[in-house]
């Protein structure tokens, strides 16, 4: 005589989706700013300090005006060497990178990384409606997908 399993009907999982993920979700909102008088100095003690390797130049209404990186200061530090002159009296907006990528807080994280993965940028600034709200790094990239890992990857 067959035996008649008393399991029932198996419930249906559902399937679980990673709700729309984007760069404000993920993005640094507590940033160092620099301003374009500020010393190279001064710079590149905060560099040390906060242990970052750049930051947003804005002017005094807070508008991104540049970028300021550890590149800048090293392509500067070679030269005064070779041109013998010290650099250190020197300002900010002589040193920043004024043509500066952005990436909008709305853009999704896989977007992101495909920005980041046709660039050689570590980092972008965050612009809200033309206002810097934030910056996103590659780092931040991989420690998303690493929180989403138990996820699917749809980005609806």
């Amino acid at each position: 005589m067959p035996v008649k399993s008393f399991q029932g009907e198996r419930a249906q999982k559902k399937r679980v989706t990673p709700s729309k993920l984007t760069v404000s979700d993920i993005m640094t909102t507590n940033l160092v700013l620099f301003t374009p008088e500020q010393s190279i100095h001064d710079v590149m003690q905060a560099f040390i300090k906060y242990r970052i390797s750049g930051g947003p130049v804005v002017d005094e209404k807070g508008k991104l005006i540049g970028v300021i990186s550890e590149a800048d200061c090293m392509k500067e530090i070679s030269d005064s060497r070779y041109f013998n002159m010290p650099i250190l009296d020197k300002s900010v907006g002589h040193f920043m990178t004024e043509n500066v990528d952005t990436i909008e807080s709305t853009l999704s994280v896989f977007d992101a990384a495909a920005k980041f993965s046709k660039s050689s940028r570590r980092r972008y600034p965050v612009l809200e409606k033309g206002r810097l709200v934030g910056q996103v790094s590659r780092k931040d990239i991989v420690i998303a997908a690493l929180n989403m890992k138990s996820q699917t990857w749809n980005a609806r």
